[in-house]
């Protein structure tokens, strides 16, 4: 296997631990990664992760605008990888996903078929999932939908967030990937059509509308949001404060036992804890950060900002 061409494609810091794996055991011939980006406060040209760790590694980097454009696919055909492998980046054209003889493999943080999309972490914690896992496949045309490969489940703690979970599935995804290269240069793994699953939960792409806080919901559910969407990018809510009106986010919080029947997002302070209502429960936010503020603990929110009889959030 020491004479395999590989092209690994890949941009955020989940797939830098994958890229890690498979330069300390094989020769990568190439990474593609996303153009570099404006991001930040400053609005600062930067460039992804993957892209750092290629740098650092002095391996071949192609940062194509348009995955279509027949001079990158000319540029893929002339290093005739066999095999690409896909991690946490975008829909790939078949032009580039047919070039490799043993084909493209993709590492998926959920166990497939469940979870298709963008954003699998985020959802089984929002979802309350109890086990999540990693999954690889055979690309097709179909985002998610390829014959599978391997899976490997784990546990998720009641402590876990976006961010523990991120590291434990891009830790583990690692290793399944290292046996799936190997699985399939030597044709050891028989791959498997995806079942179809009535009742299919999905994981679309977050945005600033499905990442809103509905107090309406119950306090599970609620908890379930914060962990799913902390430390980034953070469940959010507007506070009414007074006549002043802010967009804050709630990145850690916990139940509080107890029936209530105050308003639904009224906000009381109860011993240096920020409680909220849902109209039945009520949820202790512990951390949470104004929007172009620092994070902070519930008490250094109080100590900073006065909190009026009547604030409320929704």
């Amino acid at each position: 296997m020491n004479d395999l061409k590989l092209i690994f494609f890949g941009t955020p810091e989940f797939a830098v631990e994958s890229l890690c794996e498979i330069n300390l055991r094989f020769k990568i011939n190439c990474v593609v990664t996303s153009p570099d980006r404006k991001s930040g406060r400053g609005q600062k040209i930067r460039p992804s992760e993957v892209k750092k760790y290629a740098q650092e590694n002095n391996i071949k980097i192609l940062q194509p605008d348009n995955l279509y454009d027949k001079k990158f696919v000319n540029q893929i055909k002339r290093i005739n990888p066999d095999l690409i492998i896909v991690v946490a980046f975008k829909k790939l054209p078949a032009e580039i996903f047919s070039i490799p003889k043993y084909g493209t493999i993709n590492l998926h943080a959920s166990l497939l078929p469940n979870y298709r999309g963008a954003a699998p972490i985020n959802w089984c914690l929002i979802n309350n999932e109890l086990k999540t896992g990693v999954t690889t496949f055979f690309i097709n045309d179909k985002i998610d939908h390829g014959d599978l490969l391997l899976k490997e489940e784990i546990n998720i703690s009641e402590k876990d967030n976006y961010g523990s979970l991120h590291v434990k599935l891009s830790s583990i995804g690692s290793k399944l990937l290292i046996k799936t290269i190997r699985g399939v240069i030597s044709n050891s793994i028989i791959a498997s059509k995806q079942a179809f699953v009535e009742g299919l939960k999905i994981a679309p792409k977050l945005t600033k509308e499905n990442t809103r806080i509905n107090w309406n919901k119950s306090q599970k559910e609620i908890i379930g949001m914060i962990r799913g969407l902390s430390p980034k990018p953070g469940a959010w809510t507007l506070l009414k404060n007074g006549d002043n009106e802010m967009r804050i986010k709630i990145l850690e919080a916990e139940k509080v036992n107890g029936i209530s029947n105050n308003n639904v997002g009224k906000i009381t302070i109860n011993n240096g804890e920020i409680h909220i209502y849902n109209g039945h429960n009520i949820i202790n936010c512990t951390t949470v950060q104004l929007e172009n503020k620092k994070i902070m603990s519930a008490k250094e929110l109080i100590n900073g900002l006065k909190l009026y009889e009547n604030s409320h959030v929704y």
